[in-house]
Order: structure tokens, then sequence, then C-alpha cells
């Protein structure tokens, strides 16, 4: 993510662990990221990736309802 990106981080302090978050997800669908501005992937990648991110943290919410947490 770039810092003139309209995308804002809720918690500024979290920004490195959303980052790290966002490659582990582009890597596990199979989506080379490199560090800053990625506008060459295509839509499909994009949403790859923020699919992948969006179900793990569903299943750590569920995860955590489970827990009791």
């Amino acid at each position: 993510m770039s810092d003139n990106s309209r995308n804002k981080t809720m918690v500024p302090e979290a920004k490195a662990a959303m980052n790290r978050f966002k490659m582990e997800a582009a890597n596990e669908v199979g989506v080379q990221l490199k560090e800053g501005y990625n506008g060459e992937l295509t839509s499909r990648q994009a949403g790859s990736i923020g699919g992948q991110m969006v179900k793990k943290m569903i299943k750590k919410y569920e995860q955590d309802l489970a827990n009791g947490q």
C-alpha cells in the first residue's frame, strides 16, 4: 500500500501487519506482489488476494467465537 492510497488503515499501528497479511494472502493464491505499487495486477488477481484475506479473517473470527473470545 502506498502512502497516498485512498485505502486508510483503521488502526495506523497495524499498517505493517496488514501489509504482511496481504503479501501472505497473495502468496497463498499464487500472485506475486512487490513492495509498493502493484498497478499491473489484473482485477482477477486483486480480487483473489482480497477474497483470500476476507476468507482468513472470517475463519479467525469464527474460531474466536467458538472459543468464547
